[in-house]
This record gives structure tokens, C-alpha cells and sequence, in this order.
């Protein structure tokens, strides 16, 4: 072997660390700067290869500027380096086979544990336990701060109503003490100036409890660990950002930080998430509404956890479902990027020099993607590229310095009156809502259908006459006295013809009376007697049910009768004029002046002679032939009921044209 090969050279590790450093950066496929060093040395070979056996290693030493060998990693390098493991011994003058097994051995257990050893940069774990810890500090917080106003409301009870921020309120707990040091105390730096004005005029006139020292110094812990737990809880949401964005930047883009940390300790880790499919993610936090889903066949749920993603709260309820199935594809995509890209914890590291916006760049685009989809299914304007959209949709501009709220106050206005002095007014609304609305329409609606229901239009013909209520009745006149009609379609059957005929209703007339609410002849409360009223119940549904669908079709019946009948008149006075257009065109050979007027009058031509022979038709000064109708002497006829009834309304139709023409005259 040693015929064959020669050592060039041979360069020892100073200690065992070094030896580490050296040997990680060799299996990460890095060229280290001891390496570095040692290929400088071979610069001037110009005919020799170099044999490498890691192909990563041999791309990297074949980008080192300076260097004319040539890097070969294929099988015959990996004999060569079987072969130089084998013969060490004999190469490397001085080292004993046992010492290569120890030095190796060591080696190989340093190496294994600094794989093993996490990377502070990219743990999923630490999100894991971060996410939860937050979540019982929000449980914790919210028990302490409402033991806290709950003790010390006792002591000053209107401070709860004023300050309505469990920092602020534990801060002012510290700083104040007793309430009776509360004028003497500057709590500029806890609370604005109105709020702090408020606090310390409530103060004076305070209706709390009196406390002891041993007391106020309990209360003062308590309000302490508030405090505490408050801004721990503030350093460990800025410690879970941070850590989101090395390990998921672009989950963190997409969906935020709290909810890709909550993805992530639902999954168990990032790359259990990475592998899960799109739709697992949309509806990840949701399982037991989709085996319910399942098991009942329902509609399956359409998210989970990113419901509480700020771009599926942009969209409105229809639109939701689609913008959360869109990001949930989007999160895989930036989800397996995150996990198994160069820079990833699954990467081994390399690539590190990565700057964040270039490994952010993915969940950037996508989302603004998502943005535009859902401005355009909502049908808003399209915003510039880098303008932030905050939950409801709108331009989001920068953040403004955090405030305390002044809770809502008491409104003395509401209590009751306890004299005759006014009610205070309130100021009307511009807008009304939509209900009240809806409500108006409704009712506009049923009024103008009631109308319908009670205007019936009755058409009339020619010979058809005004009758009295009398009429055809042998009853005597009604007494009107002055007052006005109605017309009512009384229709009258004899056989198959019909015949309208109108009469006048008092408008005075008083409506019958309501007929009182229907009760059950079955008394007592027994199970018999409920269910025999139930019956007897359901049975006069039914037969409410029958007489109305019965009426309905008389009234469909009488209504199809009608229109026939209109028909049959139509068709009928069509014919006429055509048999008297025939007629005169075949009686006169010339034209006729009078044949225009009579269709003018709607007249055949033989009528129209008649009655302009008679006197019965006048000319009008546009040239219009008007029809005046006979006036009967009625002196001669006997009196009659029906007859005296008629006399009483032309004189009742006379006494109101005389007193129209009076008013018109005054």
C-alpha cells in the first residue's frame, strides 16, 4: 500500500473542540478555514485531481477562487477512502490502531450531540410551550384583575366605573393606597388627564368602606402580581413573535403569530403541519363538529383554528368559507417552504446568511394575492401594494399611542320623574334602522292588499241602470238623511245569465259586530278532556280550512264567468260594427257624412238616423256627436215604492248639486 500511496500532507487538530467544529462544518458541506488553509498548499498542482468524498464538499471547494484542481466524488474516490481507513496506521507514522478507535469513538459522540443539540434560532418546541403558557396567563390575568376590583371595590367602589384597564387600575392601586390619599397623589403617568380628574373627584365623595393598613397591604400584593403577570405576559408574546418569525416566517405572514403558533402546538410540531394536506389545515381545531358532521350528515365545518386569521375575519359570511379554504392552501405552500427549505431547522442550517424578507417573501406574495381575491369578491376598490388592511377590510394607518378608556358613566336622564318637571329629550336618530324599515313596508304592503280586497270594480253597460236598495226587494226606502253612498256590486243569478246591478250603502251603515273568540264546550284539565280538545280543535282547522278553499273557488268560479261574459260582449259589439260597416258599405255607394259620426258615437249607421231623427243626438263645437238620452215623463206613472224611492234620490241628488254651486259661488 504504501507503494502505491504517499502522504503529501498532514495536519493535526489542536484539541477535541476544534476537532467538533471542524468535523460539523465538513458533514454540513462547508469548507472550514483549517481547510481552507490546507488546500492553499496545493495551489501549484496544475496536473493533479483531487478526490473528495462528499459531492457537497467537492461543489464547495470547487467555488474557492484560486484553486486549479479538480474535484472528483464518485466510486472509485469511495474505494480510495475505504482503502485509507484501512492502511491509516501505516501512512501516519506513530498512530497506534488503538488510539484511532478512541479518537473515533470520542469524535462520533461529540458530533451526535451537537445534531442533537437544539438550535436556539429554530425550535418548534419553545412555540409550543410559549402559545400555552400564554394562554393560561390570559385565564390567570383575567381571575386576578377581577379579584382585584372585586376587593378593593369594596374600599372605593367608583373607581370600577371610571378606570376600566386592569394594568392601569392595579398601577393606581399601588400608587394611591387609601382612597383618601387619591387628591394628594400624581397619576399623570398611569392615566390621562380627564380620567385622572374623574378619579380623584369620585374620590371625595366616595361611598366605599373603610379598610385597614393589613388589608390595603393584601390588596397591594395582589395588584402586584397583576402588574407582573401583565408584563411578563407582554415579554412573552414578543418572544413568541420572534421566535415565529425564525422558524415560519411565511405561516407568520399569512395567518398571524398567535394562530400559526396555535396550528403548530395543535399539529404537535412544524413538520407534522408541513406534511399535513391543505384541507386538514383549514378545519385543524374543528375535529369534533366534523365527526359530529359525519356521524349526523351535516354540512362538514369550513374552519377551525384560522377562523381567527385576520384575512378570513376581512371576509363577510357568505365569502368566508372560500377565503379560508384559499389560505389554508396558501399556509401548506409556506408551510413546507418554512420546514424543509436551505434555512430550515430540517436543512441542517445551510443558507443561514438568508436574509428575512427573502424567506418571507412567499407568505408576502400569497397573502396580498388572497387581499386582492377578497376585495374583489366583496366588490371594495383594490388598495396600493404595501398599504396594511386591518380586520374590517380598511386601510390600516400606523398605530396610535395606547390610551386608557374612561368607562361608560351613569345616565342620571334615565331615572324616573319625581315632579312635573319635563323629561329630558332625547335627540333624534338621522338614520332609522333597517328594521323599522322593514316593518313600514310590511304594513304598507297588507294595507294596500285589504284595499283590493274591498274595491271591486264592477264594469257597467249601457243599458244596465242605476236600482235603489229597494229595487227587486219590495222594501221600503231607506232614510239617508243627507248622507253620502256607496256603490255595491249586488250580483243576481237567474239560471245561467247574470245581471249587475248597483246599489247605495250608507256609509253610516255600522259594521256587524266581532264575533267573540272561539272556545271549546269541553271542560276540565284532564288528559282525556286535552286530548278530546285537541281534537275537537284540529277538526274546526279543517273546516275552516275547507270553507275558505271552497270560497276561494266560488270567487275564482265567478271572476272566470266575468271574463267570459266580457269576452262574449267584446266579441259581440265587434261583430256589430262589422256587420254595419258591411251594410253601409253595401247600401252606400258614396260616402256617407254620417257614417263617421256614427262610430264616432258607436253607433251603427241605421241607429245613428233613428236618433238624430228623434232629436236624440247633438253636435258638440269640436264636431263630435253626443247621444242625449230620453227623459221619461214620469207625472203619468202611478206611485210605487220603487218610484217614490227614486223620486227621494233625485231630489237628494239636486239639494247637493244646489249646494255645490253655492260653495263655488262664495
Amino acid at each position: 500500500m504504501q507503494s502505491r500511496l504517499k502522504l503529501k500532507q498532514f495536519e493535526k487538530f489542536d484539541s477535541a473542540a476544534t476537532a467538533l467544529e471542524e468535523v460539523a462544518a465538513l458533514v454540513e458541506g462547508k469548507v472550514s478555514p483549517m481547510l481552507a488553509k490546507l488546500l492553499d498548499t496545493l495551489k501549484d498542482e496544475k496536473k493533479a485531481s483531487l478526490a473528495v468524498a462528499d459531492p457537497k464538499l467537492g461543489v464547495a471547494i470547487n467555488k474557492l477562487p484560486g484553486l486549479s484542481l479538480n474535484p472528483i466524488s464518485d466510486s472509485t474516490t469511495s474505494d480510495i477512502y475505504r482503502a485509507i481507513r484501512d492502511h491509516l496506521p501505516s501512512l501516519i507514522p506513530g498512530l497506534l490502531p488503538e488510539n484511532i478507535s478512541t479518537m473515533s469513538l470520542g469524535l462520533s459522540h461529540s458530533l451526535s450531540r451537537h445534531k442533537l443539540k437544539f438550535s436556539p434560532d429554530k425550535v418548534d418546541t419553545m412555540i409550543v410551550q410559549a402559545i400555552a403558557l400564554l394562554d393560561d396567563l390570559d385565564k390567570e390575568l383575567n381571575t386576578y384583575a377581577m379579584r382585584v376590583k372585586e376587593w378593593y371595590g369594596w374600599h372605593f367602589p367608583e373607581m370600577g366605573k371610571i378606570v376600566n384597564d386592569n394594568l392601569a387600575y392595579a398601577r393606581v392601586i399601588l400608587t394611591v393606597g387609601m382612597r383618601t390619599n387619591c387628591s394628594n397623589t400624581d397619576l399623570s403617568e398611569i392615566l390621562p388627564e380627564e380620567i385622572e380628574t374623574a378619579v380623584k373627584a369620585a374620590a371625595e365623595v366616595s361611598m366605599g368602606t373603610e379598610i385597614t393598613e393589613e388589608d390595603l397591604d393584601n390588596i397591594q400584593l395582589l395588584a402586584e402580581q397583576v402588574v407582573g403577570f401583565t408584563e411578563y405576559r407582554q415579554q412573552l408574546s414578543i418572544y413568541l413573535t420572534s421566535r415565529m418569525l425564525a422558524i415560519a416566517p411565511n405561516l407568520t405572514e399569512l395567518v398571524g403569530e398567535l394562530v400559526g403558533a396555535r396550528l403548530i402546538a395543535h399539529s404537535g410540531s412544524l413538520m407534522n403541519l408541513a406534511k399535513s394536506p391543505a384541507s386538514t389545515i383549514q378545519i385543524l381545531g374543528a375535529e369534533k363538529a366534523l365527526f359530529r358532521a359525519l356521524k349526523t350528515k351535516h354540512d362538514t365545518p369550513k374552519y377551525g383554528l384560522i377562523y381567527h386569521a385576520s384575512l378570513v375575519g376581512q371576509a363577510t359570511g357568505k365569502n368566508k368559507g372560500k377565503i379560508a379554504r384559499m389560505l389554508a392552501a396558501k399556509a401548506a405552500i409556506g408551510l413546507r417552504v418554512d420546514a424543509l427549505s436551505d434555512w430550515s431547522a430540517q436543512g441542517e442550517g445551510k443558507g443561514d446568511d438568508v436574509d428575512e424578507e427573502e424567506r418571507s417573501s412567499l407568505g408576502v406574495i400569497s397573502r396580498s394575492k388572497i387581499e386582492r381575491h377578497l376585495r374583489g369578491l366583496e366588490g371594495k376598490p383594490l388598495l396600493p401594494r404595501g398599504v396594511a388592511v386591518g380586520p374590517n377590510g380598511k386601510a390600516v394607518s400606523a398605530p396610535g399611542k395606547w390610551e386608557v378608556k374612561e368607562a361608560r358613566k351613569y345616565n342620571p336622564d334615565a331615572d324616573g320623574l319625581a315632579g312635573d318637571e319635563p323629561a329630558a329629550i332625547e335627540p333624534a336618530s338621522e338614520k332609522k334602522s333597517k328594521k323599522e324599515k322593514k316593518e313600514k313596508k310590511e304594513k304598507k304592503a297588507k294595507k294596500e292588499e285589504v284595499k283590493k280586497l274591498l274595491v271591486e270594480e264592477v264594469s257597467e253597460d249601457e243599458d244596465v241602470e242605476m236600482a235603489d236598495v229597494s229595487a227587486g226587494l219590495g222594501l221600503a226606502p231607506p232614510n239617508l238623511n243627507g248622507t253620502k253612498t256607496k256603490p255595491v256590486a249586488n250580483i243576481k243569478k237567474d239560471g245561467d245569465a247574470f245581471s249587475e246591478t248597483l246599489s247605495s250603502v250608507s256609509e253610516d251603515t255600522p259594521e256587524p259586530p266581532a264575533s267573540p273568540p272561539w272556545q271549546s264546550s269541553i271542560l276540565g284539565n284532564t288528559i282525556e278532556a286535552k286530548k278530546a280538545r285537541k281534537k275537537e280543535r284540529h277538526e274546526r282547522r279543517v273546516t275552516q280550512a275547507e270553507e275558505k278553499s271552497k270560497k276561494r273557488a266560488e270567487r275564482k268560479a265567478a271572476e272566470a264567468r266575468r271574463s267570459e261574459r266580457e269576452e262574449r260582449r267584446q266579441k259581440k259589439a265587434a261583430q256589430e260594427a262589422r256587420r254595419a260597416s258591411d251594410s253601409a258599405s253595401a247600401m252606400v255607394p258614396a260616402e256617407d257624412p254620417d257614417v263617421k259620426l256614427a262610430a264616432a258615437a258607436g253607433l251603427s249607421l241605421k241607429k245613428y238616423k233613428k236618433k238624430m231623427a228623434k232629436g236624440q243626438i247633438k253636435i258638440k263645437a269640436d264636431g263630435t256627436p253626443m247621444v242625449v238620452k230620453e227623459k221619461k215623463n214620469k207625472a203619468a206613472e202611478p206611485i210605487t215604492p220603487e218610484s217614490s224611492g227614486k223620486k227621494r234620490k233625485l231630489e237628494d241628488d239636486g239639494e247637493k248639486s244646489e249646494k255645490k254651486k253655492k260653495k263655488s259661488k262664495n
